[in-house]
């Protein structure tokens, strides 16, 4: 199984993302999509506490079976390649879990906005637009920046990390489950009314699934930046970090688990990570400047090289 993370980690370096066609996170999306209209509400359609409790429970019903059905899929592939003879078992595992990880694509996405915004600020929020939800339209140069880091520390465990720990732990289809799950949060894990619709109840399951799924990798990636911040301090712009430090900031978004990694980012980097009126990560800091964006890449990407050393170090032994 280690064997064939390497190769999704070098066929993620090499190539990237596959085509949307054949994209399974692709799927997951429209799989979700599919059922969007039955399951999510307008605002009028969620007045009563039954109307509530129906798109809670529908939306729990969806993402049981599409839960399911990626179970299924995953583990059937993973068995089909098992009973092939150890190079391409391998090979064809690795080419499967490539898609539930993305991390050349979030590099070079993050990398794109910092580009984008050395053009206009306009064109840095266009950019980064692909990346959020948020409204972007009245974000500054140094607010687009907070949330493109933000962006790539969060990412950094939900693309990455945690569907490789999820397969190592339970394999192929454990990390599609991941991402499954992620992807159900991304679109439907919303507090209140978005695009028109009520998520609040309907996306409730699939935000705590995630929550639950992302509990013990976020805080591995929150350290994994920790560690290489010490062991590359003299390059990773000059923040103070410390684990109570970490500790005590991470609590400070409403979510459990991504405030772990951000904060980890915001406190190596000497920024300030701020999204008005829900959180402020590492106050004291300055506001993120382009050198700073640099120096998150590098810092997740030396975790990125950390995952590939261990794996290997890992393989070796087994």
């Amino acid at each position: 199984m280690l064997l064939a993370l390497l190769v999704a980690l070098a066929v993620d370096v090499w190539f990237g993302e596959p085509a949307p066609r054949f994209h399974p996170v692709v799927w997951m999306g429209n799989y979700l999509s599919f059922f969007e209209s039955w399951v999510l509400p307008t605002e009028n359609k969620a007045a009563s506490n039954l109307a509530d409790y129906l798109s809670f429970a529908r939306g729990a019903l969806v993402w049981l079976l599409g839960a399911a059905l990626v179970w299924v899929i995953f583990a059937g592939l993973q068995s089909l390649f098992l009973q092939l003879p150890a190079a391409p078992s391998v090979l064809l595992i690795g080419l499967a879990l490539k898609p539930l990880l993305a991390w050349k694509m979030l590099r070079d996405e993050v990398l794109a906005v910092e580009t984008a915004l050395g053009q206009s600020l306009d064109a840095g929020r266009v950019r980064l637009s692909r990346l959020v939800s948020r409204d972007v339209t009245t974000l500054t140069a140094e607010q687009v920046r907070e949330s493109s880091i933000e962006t790539l520390a969060e990412n950094l465990n939900d693309s990455v990390v945690a569907p490789l720990f999820w397969f190592v732990l339970l394999g192929l289809p454990g990390a599609a489950l991941y991402r499954f799950a992620n992807t159900a949060d991304a679109m439907w894990g919303y507090p209140s009314m978005y695009r028109g619709r009520y998520f609040q109840w309907a996306g409730k399951w699939a935000a705590r699934a995630d929550d639950v799924l992302s509990w013990i990798p976020a805080r591995i990636t929150a350290l994994l930046i920790v560690l290489v911040f010490f062991v590359s301090k003299d390059a990773s712009g000059g923040g103070e970090l410390s684990l109570k430090r970490l500790c005590m900031e991470a609590r400070l978004t409403p979510s459990p688990n991504s405030g772990w990694p951000m904060a980890a980012m915001a406190l190596a980097l000497g920024v300030s990570l701020n999204k008005p009126k829900v959180y402020c990560l590492n106050a004291a800091g300055r506001a993120p400047q382009s050198s700073d964006t640099l120096c998150s890449v590098a810092l997740a990407s030396k975790v990125w090289f950390v995952l590939i050393v261990g794996a290997a170090i890992v393989g070796c032994f087994l």
